[in-house]
C-alpha cells in the first residue's frame, strides 16, 4: 500500500474529529483500517506541513497526554494550547480526561 494514500486515510479520520474533543492515536489507527499500527498516526501527523487544516492537535496518547511535550518544535505546547482554547481542560498530571472530552464515534473502522 502506498503511503500516501495511508496518510490520506489517517488525516480523514482525524478531520471528522469535533472542536472540542480528542481522541487517541490508536482510535485514529483503528478508524483508518490500521488496527494496532498507532505510531504510524504519529508519523503521518508529523509530517503534516506548518498551518495544515488537518486538526492534528486533537490527537493525544492513550494515557491522555500531549505526546509531543518534550518536542525541540514547541508543537507539545502548541497542542496544548489549540486544545485550551477549545476549552479542553487539562487536571494537574498534564492529562486530558478522556471520559470527558474524548470523541465518541459509533464508526466502523475503514474497510483495507
Amino acid at each position: 500500500m502506498n503511503p500516501m494514500s495511508t496518510y490520506q486515510r489517517i488525516y480523514a479520520v482525524v478531520r471528522k474529529i469535533p472542536r472540542g474533543r480528542v481522541t487517541t492515536y490508536g482510535t485514529v489507527a483503528r478508524l483508518a483500517g490500521l488496527q494496532g499500527q498507532a505510531r504510524l498516526v504519529g508519523y503521518a501527523l508529523s509530517a503534516l506541513p506548518t498551518g495544515t487544516a488537518v486538526p492534528w492537535h486533537r490527537v493525544i496518547n492513550a494515557r491522555g497526554e500531549v505526546s509531543l511535550r518534550t518536542s525541540a518544535t514547541g508543537a507539545g505546547i502548541t497542542q496544548r494550547i489549540r486544545l485550551e482554547q477549545e476549552r479542553i481542560t487539562f487536571d494537574s498530571a498534564g492529562r486530558v480526561p478522556l471520559a470527558r472530552f474524548g470523541w465518541k464515534t459509533a464508526e466502523r473502522p475503514a474497510r483495507v
